[in-house]
């Protein structure tokens, strides 16, 4: 038995458009209605998507698994258990699988299990129980039982790894038409996701006032201020490529039979993927750049709060992993606070 994730634009407004369907059609219900569910409570169709890729993973391997029967489950078969097996499974996979992603769906199977049963999934007997009570001391000693384990794989320190001055103008400067420098500049100079460019629409252009109204996740939106560089790039774009088209959207295809479509995504993809062979830089794509001004506002003095708003982000936790401090810093500051330390104290004049 196969499945598959298909998208659908033949269901209701409060119908998931993306399906785990078998591969003759036949729906798998009791995951769609999960999917419905989520689309009720408002996520997008990005969202949907990859909320349908988690489970279709999953349901996928459970399939193979022996007796049991994806398309009735029932409690004694989704247990805990089973999802220990589950992630064992993803470990050995090749290529390796990072711990971000099977956290993930290990996360959306307990979901599913408690949408689905009403209840959360009962504990495993592999779980590891240790007893800790608190010491009249306030220290903590031996006593009272606690959970001590859980699925979640430990996942290594996040690196946000930014390019170089060097990089950066040697990829700037393999673009030609305003509209792609344009992009870049929303990239590199405003710290925009690629969905966050992509949605960008006519009435969002504020030019005159140097604001930018950007959509972000879970349907936020933020103002931000524009630098003339992209003001004068947009502008130009706007004046002198853009095709006559009564498309919404900001950034439209130049040439071929999509000229003056919307860009898509996988326009999007083919223009960095290209830009990458030609320069060589095989780092550069969209969210680098959206990690290199974040680096860039650090460095500038730019507050955290402000930083956070800027980039959009929801958690602040996000934000700090934008200070990252190099050996030169480090020396910088070291230097800045001797110099402080050492200066001869004024003396006040009378």
């Amino acid at each position: 038995m196969k499945f598959l994730l298909e998208h659908r634009n033949d269901g209701t407004a409060s119908a998931s458009p993306y399906r785990v369907v078998e591969q003759d059609g036949g729906e798998l219900a009791w995951v769609n209605r999960f999917l419905d569910r989520q689309r009720v409570r408002g996520l997008n169709e990005l969202s949907l998507r990859a909320y349908g890729h988690l489970l279709l993973h999953f349901i996928r391997w459970w399939a193979q698994q022996p007796g049991v029967d994806v398309m009735r489950p029932d409690a004694p078969a989704f247990t805990e258990t089973m999802l220990v097996d589950y992630v064992r499974a993803q470990r050995e996979e090749l290529p390796k699988l990072s711990p971000e992603t099977i956290n993930s769906r290990s996360a959306m199977l307990r979901r599913l299990f408690r949408f689905h049963f009403q209840v959360e999934m009962p504990h495993g007997p592999y779980r590891l129980q240790r007893v800790w009570g608190a010491s009249p001391g306030g220290r903590y000693r031996r006593g009272k039982s606690a959970v001590a384990a859980d699925l979640r794989l430990k996942v290594p320190p996040r690196v946000i790894e930014p390019l170089s001055v060097e990089q950066v103008e040697r990829f700037w400067s393999s673009f030609r038409t305003a509209r792609d420098l344009a992009i870049v500049g929303l990239l590199l100079l405003n710290g925009l996701r690629s969905c966050e460019v992509l949605a960008l629409q006519l009435e969002d252009l504020l030019l005159s006032e140097a604001q930018l109204r950007v959509r972000g996740k879970g349907g936020k939106v933020r103002m931000m201020p524009l630098p003339p560089e992209t003001i004068r790039l947009l502008d130009c774009y706007l004046k002198a490529e853009r095709p006559l088209t009564n498309a919404a959207q900001v950034f439209v295809s130049l040439k071929g039979k999509a000229r003056g479509k919307p860009m898509t995504k996988a326009g999007w993809r083919s223009l960095f993927r290209h830009h990458r062979a030609m320069t060589t830089i095989h780092k550069a794509n969209p969210h680098r750049f959206r990690h290199t001004f974040g680096g860039d506002m650090i460095r500038a003095g730019v507050s955290l709060p402000a930083l956070q708003r800027l980039m959009g982000h929801a958690n602040i936790e996000t934000t700090l992993l934008y200070i990252q401090i190099s050996p030169q810093d480090v020396y910088e500051e070291y230097a800045r606070a001797v110099a402080k330390q050492t200066a001869p104290a004024r003396i006040a004049q009378p």
